[in-house]
């Protein structure tokens, strides 16, 4: 792969919290438009290195390059969209107003951040609600969301922790095949963080299994099975019965 192809590119990355190390050595490069999933058991340093990826932590050792770009030196940092295990909708702003959230920061002017704020949340068929409450809307809805607030800012790189891991497993399915509508209509390059096998292979293109702490990378696997995926096809069950046994 060559480094023009590459979003994300991590070297040798170590992590430690105090006298707590939380991961080791890992080495690990993302092709721009793929969808790679990071799983393992809860505390195997998933989320830590999601927060490197994001630039909110550095690392103790090792390097990550984005575009090609050391991270130190990287001046698209508004090109990566983090979208949290919670919703973290501000109950005292309305949906179209959350969702232009980022976009007041980058200082787009209002109009304009209605106009893009509605545009995102047409695409997550939200568009109705614009003007509703966090509190009148369904953990689904709130997802929705969520996903159009990380749109909006239009990324390159869209970075996911648990964020369906609080719905119900019809409400989840829907919005799996809402992102890959999403990514494959904006090219994104996703990096998320599961503990469901089950996501993992429905979802991504490759999966990197971690070891508990301190994180290292104990397995990657590509996954060449076409899209839409469902859990009940014989070879995407045969997959998840399979990764289910290594994790």
């Amino acid at each position: 792969m060559t480094a023009a192809a590459q979003a994300i590119d991590l070297t040798g990355i170590s992590k430690h919290f105090g006298s707590l190390e939380v991961l080791r050595d890992v080495s690990l490069t993302v092709a721009q438009g793929e969808i790679l999933a990071l799983l393992g058991t809860s505390g195997c340093g998933k989320s830590t290195l999601l927060n490197i990826l994001s630039g909110l932590l550095e690392p103790d050792a090792g390097s990550l390059r984005l575009y090609g770009q050391q991270a130190r030196g990287f001046s698209g940092w508004q090109q990566i969209a983090y979208m949290f295990q919670e919703d973290r909708l501000l109950p005292w702003r309305s949906v179209w107003r959350n969702v232009a959230f980022g976009l007041e920061a980058m200082r787009v002017p209002r109009t304009l951040r209605r106009e893009r704020a509605l545009a995102a949340l047409r695409q997550v068929q939200l568009e109705d609600f614009a003007g509703a409450w966090p509190h009148q809307l369904s953990g689904g809805m709130r997802s929705r969301v969520a996903l159009a607030r990380s749109l909006v800012v239009e990324p390159g790189i869209l970075l996911m922790d648990e964020p369906f891991s609080k719905l119900d497993p019809q409400t989840r399915s829907q919005m799996h095949i809402e992102l890959l509508r999403l990514q494959r209509q904006h090219g994104m390059t996703i990096v998320f963080v599961t503990h469901d096998v089950e996501e993992a292979v429905v979802l991504s293109d490759r999966i990197v299994v971690l070891e508990p702490r301190p994180g290292r990378i104990r397995a990657i696997h590509s996954l060449d099975l076409p899209h839409p995926r469902l859990p009940t096809d014989i070879a995407v069950s045969e997959r998840i019965r399979q990764l289910r046994l290594e994790v």
